[in-house]
């Protein structure tokens, strides 16, 4: 499978002239159906003139706009691609190899094209203590969302793990305003109720940090930071691995950028715990945090 095109625009962003870069910016918004008309309504959605969109269109690589398009419609059949349609192409001999030796290509491929700058101000933006984290995935990455959670309510406070039924959801979402930041985990096929949260929230004055997939969840057109994954394995079913490697690494990033408080904090957890172990007198094999 050829690497997603919207990775290829977001690492090449500054190679563009600045009305090249209007005509990313609007495909970046909506992709990848502003694409998918013609030129002359490209154009207009992105301020500039037809010649520029074509100019575009071939620093990208393409032939011609008809061939772009090609691209764009193969990349939406990847995104709308349910694991029963997925399921139907896959190798059905059994052999594991595959499967592991992609796993092991998607975390390089993830890291080797992860825009640093966009790493960077996630983490920045996890780690501001006067801003309150809130963190909400779907269906399978709920779990990513709430072990992220997990980890960085030790290291800094004000994190809340937005889960149960969608119902409760709107009662978050009362209280969030400008000072909170919304991390999602969304992937392919996306869902309708995480991408309306996300858009109130962002209304709201929320910032929105999302974690995703290469084909970039509609959700990014909002969101002031984004961070794509590659999922893809010969299964039916996608792979979070390349997910969970960047949610240890926000966690990481969060815990270096401020170790003195990071650490304070651990200490303060470990004496509560001993506080309230009856057996905390007893040897221990180690700190499990």
């Amino acid at each position: 499978m050829k690497r997603p095109l919207v990775e290829d625009i977001r690492e090449r962003i500054d190679e563009f002239t600045a009305t090249e870069k209007k005509a990313a910016h609007a495909l970046l918004a909506r992709y990848p159906v502003q694409g998918l008309g013609t030129v002359a309504q490209f154009a207009e959605a992105a301020g500039v003139s037809s010649p520029t969109i074509l100019r575009f269109v071939s620093r990208l690589g393409f032939g011609g706009f008809s061939e772009f398009q090609d691209r764009l419609r193969l990349e939406l059949d990847n995104q709308l691609n349910s694991p029963l349609a997925r399921s139907a192409s896959m190798d059905t001999d059994g052999d594991a190899d595959p499967h592991v030796s992609k796993m092991v290509e998607n975390i390089q491929e993830t890291f080797l094209h992860l825009p640093k700058g966009e790493l960077d101000g996630f983490i920045k933006l996890l780690a501001d203590e006067k801003r309150t984290i809130n963190l909400i995935g779907g269906r399978f990455t709920d779990a990513l969302a709430r072990y992220t959670a997990s980890h960085l309510r030790i290291v800094r406070p004000n994190v809340v793990h937005i889960a149960g039924q969608q119902g409760n959801w709107l009662d978050q979402l009362l209280g969030i305003g400008p000072r909170d930041v919304v991390v999602v985990f969304d992937i392919r096929r996306y869902q309708a109720e995480i991408i309306h949260f996300s858009e109130a929230a962002a209304k709201k004055g929320a910032a929105i940090a999302l974690v995703t997939d290469s084909w970039m969840s509609p959700i990014g057109r909002i969101a002031a930071y984004v961070l794509p994954a590659r999922v893809a394995v010969p299964s039916p079913w996608d792979s979070s691995l390349a997910l969970m490697a960047i949610a240890e690494l926000l966690i990481t990033g969060v815990t270096q950028l401020n170790p003195a408080r990071s650490q304070q904090r651990m200490l303060e957890l470990e004496n509560l715990r001993d506080d309230h172990d009856p057996a905390s007198d007893s040897p221990r094999g180690g700190p499990d945090i």
